[in-house]
């Protein structure tokens, strides 16, 4: 007698990367608060405005990351050209009537609030690449990509990071450089065209500074991290405030709006670009260590998610946004430690700003689409009662 088998699906949400996003959600609408608080000419005198404005924030991009994982997979794909389309047409419309703020006209003023496409424009190369390379790969038995491929997701990739240049917008081009170079190894790029891609790319860098190309206040912040004291009241300022706040934390902190260096508003952008000073400063090595942890534990289950699936397009995606949160997570904890050059980008999940806080969710949510459509094809341990097992014999 054949044995009726049925197998059982279990699909769920990933409780570890939702948990994680939370805590590090909730710890920066704190540290925000606490950068915030004692500063009248930005709060109005009200020392909760920031902290309200944080949570409205956060509270659209949960709503942003349920609507994307509830969303079924074909519709994601679909809304992909899309997504891709508005954040070249936002990056496009930046150019034409932004708001130019420190130095970069990156922002757009709409009824009031200010929205920065090229945050949004990260998570749309990715999926742009991944689709890319995900409808060339279906119907065919073995696909490798070959130049064809490589040159598509260049030309995907191309397009926005030429409207941030012009921006410019350096920290963004930076992010979105190491992010393009993970989807491109995720896809399966030989590692030889990769090399030569990072050859071009460095080349191009140095070509940048050489031939003028850039700001005079950029090369002044890169000659800052190389020699912070070579000018201690302007570009290497920032850095120097910096690394002074976070050494003032020792190992637990001074306490949540007790830093010294906080509450006399010496290190600038502390609510935004150097909020981890915050964290470094008031919880310590202890409360900093586990801000970074938790941005670990987000991009070991993204990377988990990655390999966990076998749909090309979920797969490339999850590793790009990987590469993503990884390498801007590293860029804004190195140049407030001093490690990496100041290019001002927010800290993900953890800074001030509608914008950050938007796409970063927009991305867990994807994650979270990719995760449910997995587990959901996975089938759980068969249940088969002795009786049947008898049967079956």
């Amino acid at each position: 007698m054949a044995t009726n088998r049925r197998s059982l699906r279990v699909p769920g949400l990933d409780l570890i990367l939702l948990g994680a996003v939370l805590l590090l959600l909730m710890t920066g609408a704190l540290l925000v608060w606490s950068a915030t608080a004692p500063r009248d000419v930005l709060t109005g005198g009200d020392p909760t405005a920031y902290l309200t404005k944080q949570l409205v924030n956060i509270a659209i991009g949960l709503v942003l990351m349920v609507m994307v994982l509830a969303t079924d997979h074909r519709t994601v794909r679909i809304l992909a050209p899309l997504a891709y389309v508005a954040a070249v047409i936002g990056l496009v419309l930046v150019l034409v009537a932004g708001q130019t703020i420190n130095g970069s006209r990156s922002w757009l003023s709409i009824g009031g609030f200010s929205l920065q496409p090229s945050e949004l424009a990260k998570l749309a190369v990715v999926i742009g690449m991944a689709l890319f390379v995900a409808e060339r790969a279906e119907g065919r038995w073995r696909h490798q990509v070959g130049l064809v491929d490589v040159l598509g997701m260049l030309a995907i990739a191309g397009v926005p990071a030429v409207l941030i240049l012009l921006q410019p917008d350096l920290g963004t081009m930076l992010v979105l450089a190491a992010t393009v170079f993970g989807v491109l190894a995720a896809a399966g790029t030989p590692r030889r065209w990769l090399a030569l891609l990072l050859v071009g790319g460095l080349t191009a860098a140095v070509s940048a500074v050489a031939l003028g190309v850039l700001k005079d206040y950029q090369v002044d912040r890169f000659l800052a991290f190389t020699n912070p004291g070579l000018d201690p009241r302007g570009a290497g300022y920032n850095t120097e405030q910096a690394r002074i706040a976070v050494g003032n934390g020792g190992l637990v902190g001074q306490g949540l709006f007790d830093g010294s260096q906080t509450r006399s508003g010496f290190v600038p952008e502390q609510h935004t670009d150097f909020i981890f000073t915050v964290a470094g400063e008031e919880l310590g090595l202890l409360g900093a260590g586990m801000v970074i942890l938790l941005l670990c534990v987000v991009i070991w289950r993204a990377l988990a998610i990655a390999a966990a699936t076998d749909d090309m397009f979920g797969r490339i995606a999850a590793a790009g946004i990987a590469c993503w949160f990884g390498f801007q997570a590293f860029q804004n904890i190195g140049m407030c430690l001093g490690i990496m050059p100041v290019t001002g980008v927010p800290l993900p999940f953890v800074s001030y700003g509608g914008s950050s806080v938007f796409a970063s969710m927009l991305a867990v949510g994807l994650l979270q689409n990719i995760h449910l459509r997995s587990a959901s094809s996975i089938p759980t341990r068969l249940l088969v009662t002795p009786a049947r097992q008898l049967a079956g014999r």
